[in-house]
């Protein structure tokens, strides 16, 4: 049984400053990133080079100079967790904490911890033998490491991790949750066209990437409707973006045939 909150149906006038309001917070992020992959997937599939010889590349350096690839890394953080702040304020109401209204707090963090290992195992997983199956189908594109990870940035990258699950986490599940269910939407409406949205920021990667991650939403969606928290989703999302940003590089060393053009 699904466990998260309802909320009543907006009014016509709150209606129409709730649709704005979400087309300008997906404006501002995740919609942005949504629209930059789909063309970059377009671009890719017009290339005459196969799209399983191309290549793109995590975490790319913003500068040759360490302390101003910190800095600019440090700041891409920093702006990005401004927009979760955003999206928290929106959500938060006189007398009740947005946080807790979405579950994103440390109430629950020993379960919350335990339900993210299974998630993220569960998700992480199957969705690097989707990628391996791409790869060797040549239908997805090669994501690319740098050659070894300098000490100073892993800092940096685990910033990176977290940034993610949470932006992604907060936006697609709590806020869009919210949202759209005061817009009136049903519960499976909502968490499929969350997925869809996440399914189309990674487009960028190829088509089993959007098939994947689409997977990926559903199972995240379902979740959050269960058990009404957003955290075991925030702290799952991060471990395996720590395993991608981190434990990366480490891989491409080892097998470099499976994770280079």
């Amino acid at each position: 049984m699904m466990s998260a909150p309802l909320s009543p149906a907006a009014s016509p006038v709150s209606r129409t400053r709730l649709v704005w309001e979400v087309v300008i917070v997906l404006c501002l992020s995740l919609g942005r990133s949504a629209l930059y992959s789909t063309i970059s997937l377009v671009r890719s599939l017009l290339n005459p080079t196969p799209i399983g010889d191309q290549t793109a590349q995590l975490n790319p350096s913003r500068d040759d100079h360490a302390v101003w690839d910190v800095i600019y890394g440090l700041l891409d953080v920093f702006f990005d967790l401004a927009i979760v702040a955003l999206v928290i304020y929106l959500l938060w109401e006189p007398g009740q904490s947005a946080l807790r209204k979405i579950g994103l707090d440390f109430s629950c963090i020993g379960s919350d911890f335990l339900r993210a290992l299974a998630v993220g195992a569960a998700i992480g997983i199957p969705g690097l033998g989707l990628y391996l199956a791409g790869r060797a189908a040549g239908m997805t594109i090669a994501v690319q490491a740098s050659e070894g990870i300098a000490w100073y940035l892993i800092p940096v990258l685990l910033l990176s991790a977290a940034r993610a699950g949470l932006l992604e986490e907060v936006i697609l599940l709590g806020y869009l949750g919210d949202r759209l269910r005061w817009l009136g939407w049903g519960t499976w409406a909502i968490i499929l066209s969350a997925a869809a949205l996440r399914g189309l920021y990674h487009s960028y990667q190829g088509v089993p990437a959007i098939f994947g991650n689409f997977v990926m939403g559903i199972v995240f969606g379902w979740a959050y409707q269960r058990w009404g928290r957003v955290m075991p989703l925030v702290i799952a999302h991060t471990l395996i973006d720590i395993v991608a940003f981190v434990g990366y590089p480490l891989a491409a060393a080892l097998w470099p045939t499976l994770f280079t053009a």
